[in-house]
């Protein structure tokens, strides 16, 4: 018999864990916990990678009601209101900060709530209770079950120009709302949130680092920087970079040049509610027994009747940041997200250097390219790129082509994420690639990634 998965492992405690939950939190009796339906979303039992979260339908068989107007974030349950959405955060998720990855959550949701009332229908899931995951407990949100169905048939290979515009619009007037919400005087800092002793949203750690709050965007790169010089300083392939002289040119960038690369950036003080997660992702995972394409969940849900929005959702990842940064997450594939410097010495990389150029213009090169398909899937849709960017011009959302300097960041996010490489970093792929040979061409491919970044930069 097949182990089950690291994820599986515990299904049936998760599910305990949450009948505890109903009657402990929503005192529910042990008739009515039994008579709840708790139905997984969007799982997988032999899902090769660690879920962050682990979502649930709950359906109750009586009205329930609780105590969490006591937690900050949380409104009334609606009376009448049987059908809910918990989520469980996953204490073995790769890389997320347990002690306040759920009270940054809430407070982001607080605030995206506030920053998209005026968006009809509501598109942000209200919290009606919720449980911290610190001290080896399994954090915990009860919220809204949100309508609509995911947007795949929107930006299907099939689907109109005219039908994929209608959700772009929508996307960048939510987008706008983010960007122009005034955060509250309690936020001092750049990185994620969490609550303090009187309720209100304060500065805390990023999630998704482990580190901060820092005072400003320079400080948060350079803390982000040396938090992934720690994790490659533990990881055996990578020995921190120091073979090759390659840690002494990384350190001396960041001692010489990093406060450089923020000169130019006019609107450095800015910061955002960043959600970080804006859009569907892939990962690709080559390897000799199978080549994974494995597809994230949309985070963004329509009605397909009116064509309307009808949620964001998933703000684990979501945090305090500058606008750009939402523009260095989100938005993928096929021509959403901007990248930093691109080696432009294949087909694919050409592509991608003309796509950063037109970006930074707003100006698309006329007429558009063709469509190419790449050794990692399709490439570009330039028509897709153009009509976002077209959208983001129309109600002037903070953008590449307006944020000065933008460039310059970039440039040092991508050497953020090229002292990580994924593929030799995530426990679960290396558990999947046991070739040795593998992992040290990773090695190779991640080595000469970092140089040409390092090289670019002047290091």
């Amino acid at each position: 018999m097949t182990a089950p998965s690291h994820n599986h492992a515990n299904y049936q405690a998760r599910l305990d864990y949450i009948r505890g939950l109903l009657g402990d939190h929503f005192g529910l009796s042990n008739e009515n916990i039994a008579e709840t339906k708790i139905t997984p979303i969007q799982y997988e039992a032999d899902f090769p990678f660690k879920y962050n979260n682990f979502v649930y339908r709950l359906e109750f068989p009586v009205d329930i009601s609780d105590d969490g107007l006591e937690l900050p974030g949380c409104v009334p349950i609606p009376a009448g209101a049987r059908a809910f959405i918990m989520r469980l955060s996953n204490a073995d998720a790769e890389g997320m900060y347990q002690e306040t990855r759920v009270q940054n959550e809430v407070a982001i949701l607080t605030l995206a709530s506030a920053a998209l009332r005026h968006i009809k229908p509501n598109i942000v899931p209200r919290v009606f209770g919720w449980g911290s995951a610190s001290q080896g407990r399994l954090g915990w949100i009860l919220q809204d079950l949100m309508p609509g169905v995911p947007l795949d048939n929107v930006f299907s290979p099939t689907a109109s120009l005219e039908q994929k515009t209608a959700v772009l619009r929508q996307m960048a007037a939510i987008l706008k709302a983010l960007q122009d919400y005034p955060l509250p005087k309690s936020i001092q800092g750049w990185g994620g949130l969490t609550f303090d002793s009187n309720g209100a949203i304060v500065s805390a750690p990023m999630p998704s680092v482990g580190a901060g709050p820092w005072s400003s965007l320079e400080n948060s790169y350079r803390g982000r920087l040396k938090a992934a010089l720690d994790k490659a300083d533990k990881n055996p392939y990578l020995k921190g970079w120091r073979p090759n002289g390659i840690r002494d040119r990384v350190d001396d960038f960041i001692e010489r040049g990093l406060s450089a690369q923020f000169s130019d950036l006019t609107s450095s003080h800015d910061r955002a509610i960043i959600h970080a997660d804006f859009s569907k992702s892939f990962v690709q995972c080559n390897l000799p027994s199978a080549n994974l394409k494995i597809k994230a969940s949309d985070n963004l849900l329509h009605d397909p009747a009116t064509g309307l929005v009808t949620a964001l959702l998933d703000y684990d990842f979501s945090t305090i940041l500058h606008p750009a940064y939402e523009f260095f997450r989100s938005f993928g594939p096929n021509g959403g997200r901007f990248t930093g410097w691109i080696a432009d010495s294949d087909p694919e990389g050409q592509e991608l250097l003309e796509l950063r150029r037109a970006k930074l213009t707003g100006k698309f090169p006329s007429p558009l390219p063709t469509p190419r398909e790449t050794p990692n899937g399709p490439g570009v849709d330039w028509e897709l790129a153009q009509a976002w960017e077209n959208e983001l011009q129309r109600i002037n959302v903070k953008r590449p082509s307006t944020i000065q300097g933008i460039d310059k960041l970039a440039d040092v996010d991508e050497l953020l994420g090229s002292l990580t490489p994924w593929r030799l970093i995530n426990t679960d792929f290396l558990r999947m690639n046991t070739d040795e040979g593998q992992r040290m061409a990773l090695r190779r491919m991640g080595e000469e990634q970092l140089v040409a970044v390092l090289d670019h930069l002047g290091f």
